[in-house]
């Protein structure tokens, strides 16, 4: 007997059809040579410290740092999951072979293996990998099994992450809250929210010491078209007043009419964070929102893999591209074909192949997240508000470039013989002022097409469509070099602005390229290998933070409170809140996978700064502690905006159930409300609702 074991219930009946194990038994299907059990993400996890030695139990400076001589995995202390885990036992020791049908990431790999190492399953095992759930998919996954052993440097990416986690968290966490804690608040430290949350508190101090200093701008009005000087901006009104001066009532000249056309490709495919970006910025959906919606649509066959990190497609996906292209022309909406007319343009001929969207080189475990070409059917509105903001950037990658048409008007105002005494140099040395205005027009849309909807409703800061968006501009008059006449000249006064707060969408950004700020696409894919945490872990990570009392929210504004701020300022170690540090450190994982770095030398390295940081902490002689942030302080300050909603207000934290995973979809958490208990996740849709007992 061959036992299948998946990552969750819903997958392995899907696999279970489609292998023909239709019998059902408890905890298992069985079928056709084939047993298929499940289990629920995390039934293992690594040992914690009392299970090494019961001196660790104890939160104690003295013990620190806790190095274990070789790391140790143990079951969750939960029922539900030591039933299951029993019954996969079970399974797996009267097994011919296993089948790993875990998702197909390095998360997957290491909760199936170590269900597989507790359960000491000893025959030989194969790995199904496949991008999507569709009934396709998974036979041709079944057709081309392949042995454990080759997704061993997945394996060991995983593990490495997770002991290098909890050596990390676990120590650092006891460490800084026994110091510095008041004894009234754990201080969790971790290799990737702490510098997260360093990103936050520096920007937020940026702002805080930021003093807005005026600047004036010269501008003219000729032929009811701006023009701005190109001298830049006066830092003291004096000198603007001065300029203003000599061009006033002089006439304007048009000295350089250049006009340019180009081109706009299609913006990339979606990976995870780039959706999340645009779901923050569209929709308001936070990281884990969208993470959550994306995985329903994934299970329901409808996308891709959702948890990637890449915006290719490999050569061999082109071949069923037009299949699923075809199933976006099908798709209803409340009676509407809200894809029709767009796909329609591209039938009847092959669609065109870019090295810009398939390229196998760019691809490793999975690519880009794309429709399945299944129709979608009785979706909830976030659910097609995601999907639609994947099916149309599908459509958009094979739609021809945005042409565009640039002019650039250049003019001057001639000086006068003798400039005023303090004049700048520009003014002194007689030289006329410069003048520019830009226009852009759209000669042909091109992919923009697909988006011209959003071109219409959304402004300039919530567009998805792309970051430069050529149709920046307004058109022009037609200008001719030499002509020339009166015109309005303008000195406004303005002030320097501070950086903004970071938002999700900005956040997610600034993890993915380890706190740099980079607009260009390509350098910011060339910078994800050095980001912090991966694409799956990082809505968690900002999740933890709003938890932990870290950070809170004001409209999209994510700021951090007294406890986030004072801990970044108590922590001297540069390696526990350098995002660029942790970056690298990232790298060394992913290089692990890639089998370029010794996964034990990444522990090795831990273990020695984890020990530095602790003798560091240790001999801190100060009496520095952190200011505590309660549940009562955040909401004092939601109250005078906005009265919290049942399904949103604050849990009782003793209350047994409050926190305990959904029983209806398994993802989300139980909360409390007025009346009755919810699940987190029912703005996605889930249904479960408990009422008080009276």
């Amino acid at each position: 007997m061959i036992v299948c074991i998946a990552e969750k219930p819903s997958v392995a009946k899907d696999i279970a059809r489609i292998i023909g194990a239709n019998s059902s038994h408890d905890g298992y299907m069985e079928g056709n040579g084939y047993q298929v059990t499940w289990t629920f993400g995390h039934l293992c996890e690594l040992k914690m410290p009392e299970d090494y030695t019961p001196v660790w139990k104890a939160w104690s400076l003295s013990a620190l740092p806790m190095i274990p001589p070789k790391f140790g995995i143990r079951l969750k202390d939960d029922t539900g999951i030591k039933k299951q885990f029993a019954i996969i036992e079970s399974l797996m020791q009267k097994a011919d072979g296993i089948i790993n049908c875990g998702d197909a990431g390095q998360e997957g790999e290491l909760i199936q293996r170590w269900v597989m190492q507790k359960a000491q399953a000893k025959c030989p095992v194969q790995r199904l990998w496949i991008s999507s759930m569709t009934d396709e998919a998974i036979r041709e996954g079944f057709a081309t099994l392949k042995d454990q052993s080759q997704y061993q440097s997945l394996y060991l990416a995983g593990l490495s992450r997770a002991v290098g986690d909890w050596l990390l968290g676990i120590n650092c966490t006891r460490l800084y809250t026994i110091k510095y804690g008041q004894n009234r608040q754990v201080l969790s430290i971790g290799r990737v929210q702490t510098p997260t949350l360093a990103l936050i508190v520096n920007r937020q101090k940026e702002i805080d010491n930021f003093k807005p200093e005026p600047y004036w701008v010269l501008a003219t009005v000729y032929r009811g078209t701006t023009f701005t000087a190109t001298s830049g901006k006066f830092t003291s009104k004096e000198e603007g007043e001065k300029a203003f001066a000599m061009i006033e009532g002089k006439p304007f000249e048009v000295t350089k009419v250049e006009k340019k056309n180009g081109k706009e490709t299609p913006p990339s495919l979606y990976d995870l964070t780039s959706l999340q970006v645009d779901c923050n910025k569209k929709y308001g959906f936070s990281a884990e929102t969208t993470l959550n919606i994306i995985q329903q649509l994934y299970e329901q066959k409808l996308t891709t893999y959702p948890r990637v990190d890449t915006t290719f497609l490999p050569d061999d996906v082109y071949g069923k591209c037009p299949q699923t292209m075809n199933g976006l022309f099908q798709v209803k909406f409340a009676g509407q074909s809200p894809y029709a007319e767009l796909v329609r343009p591209l039938g009847g001929k092959p669609l065109p192949k870019s090295k810009k969207v398939f390229d196998s080189s760019k691809v490793t475990d999975h690519h880009a997240i794309i429709p399945t070409g299944i129709v979608p059917q009785g979706l909830t509105d976030v659910q097609r508000k995601v999907y639609d903001l994947i099916a149309r950037r599908f459509i958009a990658v094979f739609y021809p470039d945005c042409q565009f048409a640039q002019t650039t008007v250049m003019g001057k105002v001639g000086a006068p013989l003798t400039a005023p005494e303090g004049a700048s140099i520009d003014l002194k040395e007689n030289k006329p002022i410069e003048f520019k205005v830009t226009g852009r027009t759209i000669l042909d849309p091109g992919w923009r097409t697909v988006y011209a909807k959003d071109n219409a409703n959304e402004d300039d800061e919530e567009s998805i469509v792309a970051p430069s968006g050529a149709d920046g501009g307004a058109s022009l008059p037609a200008f001719t070099k030499g002509e020339s006449g009166p015109h309005t000249p303008t000195l406004t006064e303005k002030m320097t602005t501070p950086p903004k707060y970071y938002t999700e969408a900005t956040l997610l950004r600034a993890m993915e390229t380890a706190g740099k700020l980079v607009e260009d696409e390509e350098l910011r894919r060339a910078m994800k290998e050095n980001g912090i945490g991966r694409p799956s872990t990082r809505a968690a990570i900002i999740e933890t933070l709003f938890k932990r009392h870290y950070i809170k929210k004001e409209r999209k504004n994510l700021l951090a409170t007294p406890t986030g701020i004072e801990l970044i300022d108590l922590i001297r170690e540069e390696l526990l809140k350098s995002a660029e540090l942790t970056g690298i450190w990232e790298k060394k994982l992913r290089d692990i996978e890639a089998k370029k770095y010794d996964p034990q030398q990444f522990i090795e390295e831990l273990k020695q700064q984890v020990t530095e940081i602790v003798r560091e902490v240790i001999g801190d002689s100060s009496n520095r502690r952190v200011t505590v942030t309660t549940d009562e302080d955040l909401k004092k300050k939601k109250t005078t905006k906005k009265k919290a909603t049942p399904q949103t207000a604050m849990p009782t934290p003793t209350d047994p159930l409050v926190g305990q995973p959904c029983p209806v979809c398994g993802q989300g958490t139980i909360i409390k409300g007025k009346t009755a208990y919810g699940c987190s996740r029912w703005k996605e849709g889930c249904t479960f609702r408990k009422p008080f007992e009276q």
